[in-house]
């Protein structure tokens, strides 16, 4: 799947990342402010969590896009499972968008999108995670149909030593799907 977007007057392209998305996805981390990637259970800044999320893209064992502002990476989102655990029902939602591209559509775009690819995958439960302060992106998951369901207290620390809280967030697409037939939302 490849589309071009409007963004901000620019075209954007959405596609699946590849092997040769490797530079771009690196540039991309590394632009990103430290505290947006706390969340994350691995540090995508480091070269072999990308070698392994690129290839776990390649497996087919998760779902990622990513959005392309000429050669540079301007946002990604993924949604992965745990396929041999009990909750393999249960995925995990993980977007990033750059600073710069934020509040233009982009990240609700790639969030409806692996939504969707994570439903007809088999998905049957969202889960995200994200620092409390992080009100842009909780708004943007709740619009979309995330509520809350945990606040987990110190659970991360930064390089400094600084521990954060993770607030992390559920829907169940096909209660979402349903009460958005039934009251139009």
């Amino acid at each position: 799947m490849s589309e071009t977007l409007a963004i901000g007057g620019k075209p954007v392209v959405i596609r699946a990342p590849g092997a040769a998305d490797k530079a771009a996805l690196q540039r991309f981390a590394g632009a990103m402010p430290v505290h947006d990637l706390l969340f994350l259970a691995r540090d995508i800044r480091e070269p072999k969590v990308l070698a392994a999320w690129l290839a776990a893209q390649e497996n087919g064992d998760l779902v990622s896009l990513i959005a392309l502002d000429g050669d540079e990476v301007v946002a990604t989102v993924a949604a992965l499972s745990d396929r041999l655990s009990w909750s393999a029902h249960v995925w995990d939602v993980r977007l990033l968008v750059a600073p710069a591209m934020r509040g233009k559509g982009l990240g609700r775009h790639l969030l409806d999108a692996v939504i969707a690819a994570a439903v007809a995958a088999g998905a049957t439960r969202l889960t995200a995670r994200m620092t409390p302060d992080q009100a842009g992106a909780i708004t943007l998951f709740e619009e979309c149909g995330f509520r809350a369901e945990a606040l987990l207290k110190d659970q991360l620390r930064d390089a400094d030593g600084n521990l954060h809280d993770l607030a992390l967030l559920a829907m169940d697409p096909q209660r979402q799907a349903a009460r958005r037939d039934a009251f139009g939302e």
